[in-house]
């Protein structure tokens, strides 16, 4: 058997075993490209107001959210800067269960709230990552993810043509062609085209399958393993005040005056300081973030985390996740990565109609082949 050869058994075995995963993880990857623009279309009154002069404070809204939700935690509030036309999101938690809950700024009153879990795209998300079936399907998609790596290989070393008068055959889609060339060029020629950006969105996601990825990292950039990094303890432990949040987003953005997104995470005890990430919208790529921890209920700042201090391993794996979803340059790098994602989505189906036509075949030629002449032929009578 050739080299090659071994190869199309190889990519065809890889791909019957798993087709069906990377069928369900592309198709949710597609959703997910543009998951924020397709939720806020749907639901434009959960995340939009008419602006108003002026807003009520940080404190006022987060005490209506938590008198709508007794005996759950609001560990979470987002809102952006220079963005006046947006709702203010809570995330209250109690055990497993999860509030998303809209408040409009400037009124200070609920617009909605949904349970988290239930959202379509919680939902698009636990598909992609696990096959919503927990550590389970996060077995199953992370061996899959490797096995879409090494059918990217096979897949290159059969499309590559013996000689390059051919070349042009393998670079163009002949529409006229046959059913049967024209599913063959799909598959090979689509596959070809994006296989670099499938690469890459397959490779930077082995970094939420697998541990070792994830801290192989650090080890590569840094030379030391990963490092969470975590709120450090309050050390004076002092009531919350009347509009202490506010004065916090206010002291925030003074520090990181840029527009973007601020993120309050909140502890659920009184321990840790308040966590508030602040993304770059202004920063040439994706997913820029600085981070400040400030003491509760002093409101003093303990500590910082800047994305332009930070080891070369953090921002490295920082960008993990714009070049997966291909928010890494915006819009331009998102419909590839969306067009990337519905090609991959095509190759298992493709993939087997090419497979079942070959057998069809083989079946057919196996019919008609004669049968050898002594199977039919009459055998001489035995002299006694």
């Amino acid at each position: 058997m050739t080299a090659k050869k071994l190869m199309g058994k190889l990519h065809l075995w890889l791909g019957l075993a798993s087709g069906l995963v990377v069928l369900v993880v592309t198709i949710t990857g597609c959703l997910l490209v543009f998951d924020k623009e397709i939720d806020e279309a749907v639901n434009h009154e959960f995340y939009f107001v008419p602006p108003q002069a002026q807003r009520v404070s940080l404190d006022e809204m987060l005490n209506k959210v938590a008198a709508l939700h007794p005996g759950y935690t609001v560990t979470r509030m987002t809102l952006e800067t220079d963005a006046p036309e947006r709702s203010v999101l809570f995330l209250s938690k109690k055990g497993k269960a999860l509030q998303y809950t809209a408040v409009n700024p400037y009124t200070g009153q609920v617009i909605r709230s949904i349970d988290y879990n239930k959202r379509f795209f919680t939902i698009v998300l636990q598909l992609h990552r696990a096959l919503c079936m927990n550590e389970t399907g996060k077995v199953i998609t992370g061996i899959s993810c490797i096995i879409f790596l090494l059918m990217i290989g096979t897949g290159l070393v059969l499309w590559w043509p013996k000689r390059w008068k051919y070349i042009k055959q393998r670079l163009t889609v002949k529409w006229s062609a046959s059913r049967k060339r024209f599913t063959w060029d799909l598959h090979a020629v689509g596959g070809f085209y994006v296989h670099l950006v499938l690469f890459a969105i397959a490779f930077t996601g082995l970094t939420w399958a697998y541990k070792w990825f994830n801290d192989g990292i650090f080890l590569v950039f840094d030379g030391k393993p990963y490092k969470k990094v975590e709120a450090p303890l309050n050390q004076v432990q002092q009531p919350v005040a009347a509009g202490f949040y506010e004065q916090l987003y206010r002291e925030a953005n003074q520090r990181l005056p840029y527009k973007g997104e601020v993120r309050f995470i909140l502890p659920e005890n009184d321990k840790q300081a308040i966590s508030i990430f602040k993304e770059n919208y202004e920063a040439s790529i994706s997913n820029v973030v600085d981070i400040l921890y400030y003491e509760k209920g002093t409101g003093r700042l303990l500590k910082d985390h800047l994305y332009r201090n930070a080891s070369t391993g953090w921002k490295v794996r920082r960008i993990m996740y714009p070049i997966h979803t291909g928010q890494i340059f915006g819009w331009p790098t998102r419909i590839i990565a969306f067009m990337a994602c519905l090609v991959a989505a095509s190759l298992p189906i493709t993939g087997l109609y090419i497979w079942l036509g070959r057998k069809k075949k083989a079946a057919k030629a196996a019919r008609k082949e004669p049968q050898p002449e002594s199977a039919y032929m009459p055998q001489p009578a035995v002299v006694v």
